[in-house]
């Protein structure tokens, strides 16, 4: 996939690639001049409801509890920085600089619709930011996410007020005035509504579903390698991935699943070895190795139903009052996160899940009982060293986490602001448990691609198949095979930072990897086997199962 150097706002609805690029790889923001005109006829609208003596909420009104309160013109500049101020509330550690970009983006697209009644200078003034590196300090707490995710979009809004602290492009923390003057930038006086504008959204959330997404795509396929790593050195086999035996139950993910296991196992000398049921009578393998597509293609069909809410989220205009096409401003609901909310938590139970199937196929290359002929813990000299034993210790310590974190945060709402905000989404919290989990599976995945390339070492001079031997190669270029014990942690991190960029899923599937789903659909029917054709002329094993 080209890496996007420039984003164009205002003309389409910003894609997930597109936050990523952004939020993640500094791709510079633009907005279009349709953009700016729709920007300013909005705000011409605002402009003569502000001189109206009728009140209008959030123009010529307080906020929330205070909704009724009519405020007069002189008081309402100070209205907008106070409402700026009071709700930049976060406390707790920074938020990730990409989850702060992700923020300010979704936030900008937002402004650049025209329905939020902002000047064009507020839109031009997002988008100076970004492109200036300027990131605002953000903090873990203060988002119920309802009424949007309020502090830290007020964390944002008040950078560009020139207030508050940031960070620089090069992580320098500073003033935000001190870091505007820097980079040419005139701070912003709000007007009418302004204030409203800059806070109404579901940005944070969004921001960080968005993020998720592309992460996921990376670690199932890393997910599927892993599977046939295990699949191969434990002796397993492949015959149950045969396409034939999937479309028995039609489901998407795991024909997706098993293709790339299917894929991965392909030309595998060490499968074949004990395809004869004279060598292997085992009657099928365990669940942890046979149902893997069938798992991880659940988490992918999770996956694509959270990048439908994801896209549909992005195709918004989240803000209250809205100025809607005909020129009415009308109150409404959307800023609810609760869309979000559910598939963040959602996402959360499938990434438990696929972790803990990967920490039981990590356990059993362990076992001398299910190794098939494996030493215990692939140690080198039995007794004396102690292998990868703790390695699984560790594996097993995230998924306990990874299972608490899977209890939903949407099913909570704590009433706030004088019960007028009386039920919340608590979508922000949802998504900042979701990237925890994110990393414990990228982690637990690399412990079983360790595994199993040690297992795959020891079953010399049987050869892998070419995609599990070009992984273990790959692993070999940071990690040493097998041998006495030695320092197991650097070993762990440097292959969880193969898995986290990217590398083994590329190497395992190429570079369309981010859209594994889309690829293997695309497969043309000749590529599809059965069951039979992986069993090869060779006979079923005894009591063979599908």
């Amino acid at each position: 996939m080209p890496v996007l150097t420039t984003v164009t706002l205002g003309d389409a609805p910003l894609t997930p690639a597109e936050v990523v690029a952004v939020a993640r790889h500094d791709a510079r923001v633009a907005v279009s001049d349709a953009a700016l005109a729709r920007t300013a006829e909005t705000r011409a609208l605002i402009e003569r409801l502000a001189d109206d003596p009728q009140p209008h909420y959030g123009i010529s009104t307080g906020f929330g509890a205070l909704a009724t309160t009519f405020i007069v013109p002189d008081r309402r500049r100070q209205l907008q920085a106070s409402l700026i101020r009071s709700h930049a509330a976060g406390t707790g550690p920074e938020v990730e600089r990409e989850v702060v970009r992700a923020l300010q983006l979704l936030r900008l697209q937002t402004l650049a619709t025209g329905r939020t009644g902002v000047r064009p200078v507020v839109v031009e003034t997002y988008a100076a930011m970004l492109n200036a590196g300027i990131t605002p300090i953000v903090h873990e707490y203060g988002s119920l996410g309802c009424s949007g995710d309020l502090a830290p979009l007020s964390h944002i809004a008040l950078a560009a007020l020139g207030e508050g602290p940031v960070r620089t492009a090069d992580g320098t923390r500073t003033d935000a005035a001190e870091a505007l003057a820097t980079s040419g930038i005139r701070p912003l006086v709000l007007e009418e509504k302004e204030g409203l504008a800059l806070i109404n959204g579901t940005d944070g959330m969004l921001g960080m579903l968005a993020l998720a997404l592309a992460d996921l795509d990376t670690l199932l396929a890393t997910a599927d390698l892993a599977a046939a790593l295990s699949v191969e050195s434990q002796l397993g086999t492949d015959a149950v991935f045969a396409a034939d035996l999937m479309a028995l139950r039609p489901q998407s993910g795991q024909a997706v699943s098993a293709a790339n296991l299917r894929h991965a196992l392909a030309d595998s000398p060490i499968v074949a070895s004990h395809r004869d049921p004279a060598v292997c009578t085992r009657v099928q393998d365990a669940y942890s190795l046979r149902c893997s597509p069938q798992v991880h293609g659940a988490a992918r069909d999770t996956l694509d139903h959270a990048r439908t809410v994801a896209e549909r989220e992005l195709a918004s205009a989240v803000d209250n009052p809205v100025v809607t096409p005909d020129g009415r401003v009308e109150s409404n609901g959307n800023f609810h996160g609760a869309p979000v909310a559910y598939v963040l938590d959602f996402l959360a139970i499938a990434v438990a899940d696929v972790a803990s199937i990967s920490e039981r196929r990590t356990d059993r290359a362990l076992d001398r009982s299910r190794g098939n002929g494996l030493p215990p813990f692939l140690a080198d000299e039995v007794g004396v060293d102690s292998g990868l034993m703790i390695a699984q210790y560790a594996a097993a310590g995230i998924v306990s986490e990874l299972k608490r974190l899977a209890v939903p945060a949407s099913v909570d709402s704590i009433p706030s602001s004088a019960m007028q905000e009386d039920h919340v989404s608590m979508g922000w919290a949802a998504a900042r448990k979701l990237r925890r989990a994110i990393d414990g599976l990228a982690r637990v995945l690399a412990i079983e691609v360790v595994t199993g390339c040690r297992a795959l070492d020891l079953r010399a001079p049987l050869q892998p198949a070419p995609v599990t031997g070009a992984v273990r190669d790959l692993v070999r270029t940071v990690v040493e095979g097998p041998g006495p014990d030695r320092f197991v942690a650097p070993d762990l991190e440097a292959v969880t930072q193969l898995v986290v960029s990217g590398e083994i899923a590329r190497t395992a599937f190429g570079p369309a990897v981010e859209r594994t789903s889309a690829v293997a659909r695309t497969n043309p029917p000749e590529t599809v086997r059965s069951s039979a054709d992986l069993r090869s002329s060779a006979a079923p094993f005894e009591g063979e199962q599908a």
